[in-house]
């Protein structure tokens, strides 16, 4: 690819991807049709592929096209964040915020999102609390948490804004070494990973007719993040949520037919909110970014 890469191109391809046809793209871009046939030529060749094959009925996406279309959504996703930015620079918005979240969210979910909000917000500093317990922001711990429990306290503003999914994940080398289970039964005779303190996964399992006890899984931690590394290791068969399981493509997914509530996500604030246009801003964009990341 050149170095004077022209953006209009990607924004072009994606309408057509997004459209099924030269028309549909010019009507969203407002643009021509031989303008938008003009732009996919043109990045066809600088990037020396076929994007589209042309058929009677619009445009079919090749292979090439639907794996180019992930790196233009996140041109697309950069471009709209710098323009956000500019405007954020514009508005004065800036200072600390402290925001509290679990170690899964805050290790896994929310870095890349804070690198898209250090664009959007350029001014605004961000302390980050890690902790599993729940923080009190009537105390003042936090500005804002990210909780897996809905609060109660009245002055406090709540807002659902995601749910996290979970599934039954297994590294492959744990798989090759002891097999694949092929139904919930299997599971008794495989190494289990489990929590110490926290029952939830007894209880989850005794739900889905697997009566086990604490000393039925070979490793248990209610540290997340070690509970994740053992998975990641090989040391057994535990139940993860998909966000944290993508991160890693050697760990993969068994017995789908095992269905795990999901986990809701509350972005939870002090009603001060109202009148803090800098944690405003902070938490405005986290109830965006959030359920786009899940």
């Amino acid at each position: 690819m050149n170095n004077d890469f022209d953006w209009r191109l990607v924004r072009s391809f994606l309408a057509a991807l997004d459209q099924g046809s030269l028309l549909g793209a010019a009507r969203v871009l407002k643009a021509t049709q031989p303008t938008i046939g003009r732009h996919i030529a043109e990045l066809e060749a600088q990037l020396g592929v076929v994007l589209f094959e042309r058929t009677g009925r619009g445009l079919l996406p090749t292979p090439t096209a639907l794996q180019l279309a992930e790196s233009a959504r996140a041109m697309d996703s950069a471009a709209n964040q710098l323009a956000r930015s500019v405007a954020g620079a514009d508005d004065g918005i800036s200072g600390t915020v402290r925001i509290s979240a679990s170690q899964p969210v805050a290790c896994y979910l929310l870095p890349p999102i804070l690198v898209q909000m250090r664009l959007a917000l350029p001014d605004v500093q961000v302390e980050l609390v890690v902790s599993n317990e729940v923080s009190n922001l009537l105390r003042r711990e936090a500005d804002i948490a990210l909780r897996m429990v809905q609060p109660d306290q009245a002055s406090l503003v709540v807002k659902r804004i995601a749910k996290a999914t979970l599934g039954t994940y297994a590294h492959r080398d744990y798989l090759r070494r002891r097999g694949t289970p092929r139904q919930p039964q299997d599971l008794l005779n495989h190494d289990l990973v489990g929590t110490d303190r926290d029952e939830a996964i007894v209880k989850g399992m005794a739900g889905f007719g697997l009566p086990v006890t604490r000393e039925s899984f070979a490793f248990r931690s209610d540290d997340l993040i070690a509970y994740w590394q053992a998975v990641r290791a090989g040391l057994g068969i535990g139940f993860v949520t998909d966000y944290l399981a993508a991160t890693d493509k050697a760990v993969v997914a068994v017995l789908p037919m095992i269905k795990v509530p999901p986990i809701p996500i509350w972005l939870t604030v002090h009603r001060e909110i109202r009148t803090s246009r800098r944690i405003r801003a902070v938490y405005d964009f986290l109830a965006q970014a959030l359920p786009k990341a899940l």
